[in-house]
């Protein structure tokens, strides 16, 4: 609920305070957290019940029970999102799952101060399943917020062992970005794979290594990773070491901009930059940054060759971030066909009446 939308005097409120909100005729609208800002209200329900244990014991069931019914947790799987915000009915409160480790993360003060309560509720709906509990959200709180990541429940060494679609991963949730790692690109890693027999391949903004390492697993005959981040490399050397996968593999910290403009006879290069907008202001310039990254690909690759293309820019929706990779495939004179199209994965469900959770795009085109 925007601020305009409020006819009540919030000045005596508190950031994070529990609010119920009526129309004019003082009827039940719903019940939510408050905070100074744009967005005052982010609604928890719309009936007149309490936000006690029961409440956050009720939807983390149900979210856990989903991704269950995926079959997101299985042998060669234990790696996924248990609560995706608005997605799963609970604003602004992300938790992901690391092979018996649940990772908190809360994006408004209101949902921190239930951080107990939403613990509690994870070990009720594992039951004995879960090692740890892990509170980290001293990154996504106003400064002003006094926060202290830690243990809630148990203690795991870091970092820790999980695996994705058969593919080992060491998670540092402590000083890893996000909650630990980039759970939204599981599918589309598994989609890379697929193509990668026998190919040459540049994975840029590479962070842990992630597509890299699926497509190793598949039987790629080379694999360069790049990132600019030297701490990102060596995070991608050591998910290596842990695979002993025995395809070519090399190292390379460089700006992925400047180095594409170098390269040839690559069959397969991946564009996953991290988000180059964060608010509508930033947008046009952001439309300009994927705009010559992915120009820059398309001049480069081989004829016949593939671009995974992602954005994970809220502020750039699907129409307009392909609407930006043809302006690259104008501007550099290829041509350039749509063969897949590819978004975030199921545990990341997006609510039909918050269209702005659906945050990560992409394409896979192919260049002649």
């Amino acid at each position: 609920m925007f601020s305009g939308a409020i006819k009540t005097n919030t000045e005596h409120l508190e950031d994070g305070e529990l609010v119920t909100v009526t129309d004019y005729n003082n009827n039940f609208l719903g019940r939510g957290y408050f905070q100074h800002a744009t967005i005052a209200i982010r609604i928890l329900t719309f009936i007149d019940e309490q936000i006690d244990q029961q409440f956050f014991n009720l939807r983390i069931k149900n979210a856990v029970d989903f991704r269950l019914q995926l079959n997101l947790l299985r042998s060669d799987n234990n790696i996924f999102r248990i609560v995706h915000g608005e997605g799963d009915l609970l604003p602004g409160l992300i938790i992901d799952y690391y092979n018996g480790v649940a990772v908190i993360q809360c994006h408004n003060i209101g949902m921190y101060s239930s951080i107990d309560l939403i613990a509690k509720a994870l070990k009720n709906a594992f039951g004995g399943e879960l090692k740890a509990i892990y509170s980290k959200s001293s990154d996504t709180l106003p400064e002003r917020v006094i926060t202290e990541d830690k243990y809630l429940f148990g203690e795991v060494e870091t970092p820790h062992r999980a695996v994705e679609n058969g593919v080992f991963y060491n998670i540092d949730w402590k000083t890893g970005q996000k909650t630990g790692f980039f759970i939204d690109q599981r599918e589309n890693r598994k989609k890379l794979a697929q193509y990668s027999v026998n190919k040459r391949i540049l994975n840029t903004f590479c962070y842990s290594g992630g597509f890299s390492l699926s497509a190793l697993k598949k039987g790629a005959s080379e694999v360069h990773s790049l990132d600019s981040s030297k701490r990102a490399i060596h995070l991608t050397e050591e998910n290596l070491k842990l695979n002993k996968f025995s395809g070519e593999h090399k190292s390379i910290v460089a700006d992925a901009m400047e180095f594409i403009k170098d390269i040839a006879d690559f069959d397969i290069i991946i564009l996953d930059p991290p988000a180059f907008a964060k608010s509508r202001t930033k947008r046009h310039k952001a439309v300009q940054g994927y705009k010559r990254l992915n120009a820059a690909a398309i001049r480069q690759i081989k004829p016949g060759g593939l671009i995974f293309t992602f954005s994970c820019s809220q502020v750039v929706d699907k129409e307009l971030f392909t609407n930006t990779v043809i302006a690259a495939a104008i501007e550099v004179g290829r041509n350039v066909r749509i063969v897949e199209q590819l978004h975030q994965p199921a545990d990341h469900p997006v609510n039909a009446f918050h269209p702005e959770g659906e945050y990560l795009k992409g394409l896979v085109i192919r260049v002649d």
